[in-house]
């Protein structure tokens, strides 16, 4: 008789996969998850059927995408695109090169001169000198009568109120991210709502243009954190509500 043949278990999905997943069960569609990273569908099926290293690319990108829309902020598909520009990573070629990215033969539309949205980030560095690449969001938002929803790193003993709490953020347990270094991420946003940019406007105004400095002393002032707390990193998003 000839050998059975063994059966061999699937591969583990990829994390790119996974957090598509997420996404999926989100309610987004896979043309739409694509879109999102500036890809056509094809990529995005890629990261089920090929391997664990499949869509490494795109992780970064996924994550940041997971994290807005599971923080309740805007999950409309051109401020979610512009999020993922910031962590796509193209693929190289052996040599080191950049990779070509095939694209769609498509008329591209030209993007409306009206600000909707926009998204900057800032590390121990920038927080350090005030965090200044974050200003102009919260002016650019301020000046459309837009909402801002940032996120702020920092250790996790440091925040006076248990995640999970109303207290803190709306739907807290979806605005938390743990880190394996002991710190801890946590979004406010008043649960996608937005808090208001103009009000944002004049506190970092007060501050003397510190971005870093305004929402240290609103956290602090609000209880959230310990005085003296040193913050690692901030993203903010502003954007313009749909009413």
């Amino acid at each position: 008789m000839p050998p059975r043949r063994r059966r061999t278990s699937p591969p583990p999905p990829s994390e790119a996969a996974r957090l598509t997943d997420h996404l999926l069960a989100e309610g987004f569609k896979k043309s739409e998850i694509a879109e999102i990273l500036g890809r056509n569908s094809a990529i995005v099926s890629h990261f089920f059927t090929r391997g664990p290293g499949a869509g490494q690319a795109y992780v970064a990108a996924l994550q940041a995408v997971v994290q807005e829309v599971q923080a309740g902020g805007p999950r409309d598909l051109a401020s979610l695109k512009a999020l993922a520009g910031q962590y796509v990573q193209r693929r190289r070629t052996k040599s080191g090169r950049l990779a070509r990215v095939r694209q769609k033969d498509a008329l591209q539309h030209e993007v409306d001169e009206e600000w909707n949205s926009g998204f900057a980030r800032a590390g121990r560095q920038h927080i350090a000198s005030g965090a200044s690449r974050l200003k102009p969001i919260i002016e650019e938002a301020a000046a459309a009568r837009g909402v801002i929803a940032f996120t702020v790193r920092a250790s996790k003993g440091r925040f006076l109120i248990d995640s999970g709490r109303d207290e803190d953020s709306p739907r807290v347990r979806t605005h938390v991210v743990q880190r394996p270094d002991g710190t801890e991420e946590r979004s406010y946003g008043r649960g996608g709502a937005g808090m208001d940019a103009q009000e944002w406007h004049q506190r970092v105004t007060s501050a003397g243009g510190d971005v870093t400095a305004a929402i240290s002393d609103w956290m602090e002032e609000t209880g959230r954190l310990a005085e003296g707390t040193k913050i690692s990193h901030i993203e903010l998003r502003g954007w313009k509500p749909n009413h």
